[in-house]
């Protein structure tokens, strides 16, 4: 955990059109997903995620000002080099960071996470949300099937009539919606009682323990030499 935050600090250090720093860290991601057995790309693929993000990130290229890279005098446009660079750094920074959150999570178990947290004195309240939330968003995936299926019960396709309208079913999606806040907000005091009357004081308390093996120091000394030669390349283009 040390070294993925201390990547993705540097990541977002890194200089904005520094490509060559950039593309070290990204052959650097995509060596630790093959060393990790999930495959090189694994990351990769579910790094899309951070798309919807970027949307804030887009109109850089438009009010940043500086030497015209595209224009369009019909719509009175401009695109500009040094905002279109610093978007670019952008998204590329977002994508690798995210990949570092994905490898992170995918090869090291929950609990051990948790362990980690704590052992860092992250704040408890944060471990402990971070904690339930893991724990319980499987409960709420469940409630969301059982809501789907009680929709798809009520909502046949009558022969002749066709579907229901957009309009019903949107009502009915809102509904959803409701009563899925509500279920969950009951559920949750109904776990935090069960919790208090058993002892719980807002600490999150694991088994997990940890050693560093042989395997851990190499991956530690390897991250440690690219984080470095990434910082010594983030002054070149």
């Amino acid at each position: 955990m040390v070294v993925t935050l201390l990547f993705i600090l540097v990541v977002g250090l890194v200089r904005n059109g520094s490509w060559i720093a950039f593309g070290a860290l990204f052959l650097g991601v995509l060596g630790y997903a093959a060393a990790s057995k999930l495959g090189m790309f694994y990351a990769v693929r579910r790094s899309f995620i951070a798309i919807p993000f970027l949307l804030a990130a887009a109109p850089l290229p438009f009010i940043i000002p500086g030497p015209a890279l595209i224009s369009f005098p019909a719509l009175n446009l401009t695109i500009s080099e040094p905002g279109t660079i610093r978007f670019v750094s952008i998204m590329i920074r977002t994508f690798i960071a995210v990949q570092a959150g994905i490898l992170l999570a995918a090869t090291t178990p929950f609990p051990d996470l948790v362990w980690a947290m704590c052992s860092l004195r992250i704040p408890r309240p944060l471990v402990a949300v971070i904690a339930f939330m893991y724990r319980y968003i499987f409960d709420l995936a469940d409630e969301v099937i059982r809501l789907m299926r009680a929709r798809a019960a009520r909502s046949p396709e009558i022969p002749g009539k066709g579907k229901p309208s957009l309009l019903w079913r949107g009502r009915v999606t809102g509904s959803m919606v409701g009563s899925l806040f509500l279920r969950s907000l009951d559920r949750s005091e109904r776990v935090y009682g069960a919790m208090a009357s058993r002892g719980y004081d807002g600490e999150m308390r694991t088994y997990s323990t940890f050693q560093m093996r042989g395997a851990d120091w190499i991956s530690l000394i390897v991250f440690s030499l690219l984080i470095l030669g990434s910082l010594s390349l983030m002054f070149l283009r």
